[in-house]
């Protein structure tokens, strides 16, 4: 199983503000849909809280949380760490399932991911308060990139973007 992360991020890797996606480009929304339907997504519960506590329909939602005792919807699991969340993920039969945030989720998952989509804003949010962790692109080989303006719809030039592991 592929193990990959999806994420906006702008120009200083901020990913969020007041637990909620600091921009809006709906193209954007149009890839991580088209990207993950079909394939399980792993999220923190403060990424499950943003998303109004409705699951990401077509898609198997685990949630990542300490919290022993976290009410969730039917269909929804419960992980109370990375690696059980990764066995619960390998038990699935698809070919690749997602990170989908928030910052320390994605913090704690990065040696493990094999695949990256990043879409690249471009803009600096204005105290923003999560991030996309730093990453050492000497370990990651750029393999597609997909470069939009702005427009009516878009308030910012944005980039697609997918990176593939380089096993060294």
């Amino acid at each position: 199983m592929i193990l990959s992360a999806i994420v906006a991020t702008d120009e200083h890797n901020a990913i969020g503000k007041n637990n909620q996606l600091p921009w809006r480009l709906p193209e954007d929304l149009k890839f991580f849909k088209k990207t993950t339907m079909g394939k399980p997504v792993l999220m923190g519960r403060k990424t499950w809280d943003s998303l109004g506590g409705k699951p990401l329909p077509g898609r198997l939602n685990i949630v990542l949380s300490r919290q022993t005792d976290l009410s969730l919807p039917e269909g929804v699991e419960l992980a109370n760490d990375l690696q059980t969340a990764i066995k619960k993920l390998e038990t699935e039969t698809t070919e690749e399932a997602f990170v989908i945030g928030g910052g320390h989720v994605f913090t704690e998952a990065l040696p493990l991911l094999d695949r990256m989509y990043i879409t690249e804003v471009k803009t600096v949010v204005q105290d923003a308060d999560a991030f996309f962790p730093h990453v050492d692109h000497s370990h990651w080989k750029l393999v597609w990139e997909e470069a939009h303006n702005k427009d009516e719809k878009h308030a910012f030039d944005y980039t697609f973007k997918q990176y593939e592991h380089i096993n060294l």
